[in-house]
């Protein structure tokens, strides 16, 4: 008899995931919650939206209730987070350490510009240095740990005014001793107005060797939980100047999932396609 030729056999893949349906839709109708800009939202809306029945929806808000995880206004029926969640979130937040969510991406930051790059921390009219590493670069540029800059000072200051509130902005502004160009002299407040508009729209503020020749500058603001601007993210060096537009969207873009990490929602803050790419 001849050999029977048997085709080979190839094994299907496993559509197992390993998720719990009800968990994952309590999920969902949290994070409803969250990025709704009414705060509040009937059932209807948000079993619509997370694409569950009704009768499902309702039982998951009830159990929500229970927790104190959601609250519900009787008069209009409708939904909204709850305190519950504060206790959870006062955890989290009570154990964030910034420098060591910011430490991996500086190191990305300075192996891939070749640069040193620089977690700044606001305080007060200063920014005070808490995380730094630094690249393999011909010359470097050694920045200690808690060495304070002025808050205003070249692109760390066009960053961190660029998005603050519009009053305290101003009142920045109108200070006679402001750093933007080292020189407060030397302040234009029709450029830099410009320059802040630029920075809102790309995500990152730039100093193209004015405040050291040689060095170019750039930075990107970083955020915390209720989208409270903390500091910026800095990175310096001898690398050329047409190297600031390659940099910057990746500064901005890093700066962003940084925000996310600390607890921002920067959808709201960031205005620009620069730094809305898809994130890992």
């Amino acid at each position: 008899m001849g050999a029977v030729n048997e085709k080979p056999r190839t094994e299907k893949k496993s559509a197992y995931r390993p998720v719990v349906p009800a968990v994952d839709q309590a999920c969902r109708i949290l994070f409803c919650l969250s990025k709704n800009d009414h705060q509040k939202m009937g059932l209807t809306d948000i079993c619509k939206e997370v694409a569950i029945s009704k009768s499902k929806g309702f039982s998951i808000l009830n159990t929500f209730l229970g927790f104190g995880l959601v609250e519900k206004d009787r008069q209009t029926k409708t939904y909204a987070l709850g305190s519950g969640l504060l206790s959870l979130s006062r955890q989290f937040l009570n154990n964030l350490s910034y420098p060591q969510v910011v430490a991996p991406f500086l190191q990305q930051l300075a192996i891939e510009t070749n640069g040193t790059a620089l977690f700044g921390f606001i305080d007060g009219d200063y920014l005070l240095i808490i995380g730094k590493h630094e690249g393999n670069q011909n010359i470097g540029f050694t920045v200690r740990q808690g060495h304070r800059f002025h808050l205003t000072l070249g692109a760390h200051g066009k960053a961190i005014a660029a998005f603050l509130p519009e009053g305290e902005r101003e009142r920045i502004l109108k200070k006679k001793k402001a750093h933007f160009y080292l020189d407060p002299a030397r302040l234009d407040p029709e450029r830099l107005r410009e320059e802040l508009s630029t920075c809102r729209q790309q995500g990152f503020a730039q100093d193209p060797g004015e405040i050291t020749p040689g060095v170019n500058v750039i930075s990107s603001p970083l955020f915390s939980h209720q989208d409270k601007l903390i500091g910026c993210l800095i990175v310096m060096g001898t690398f050329q100047e047409d190297k600031i537009q390659e940099y910057g969207p990746k500064l901005a873009l890093l700066a962003r999932q940084i925000s996310v990490k600390l607890g921002a929602n920067v959808d709201r803050l960031y205005l620009c396609d620069s730094v809305s790419a898809k994130e890992d």
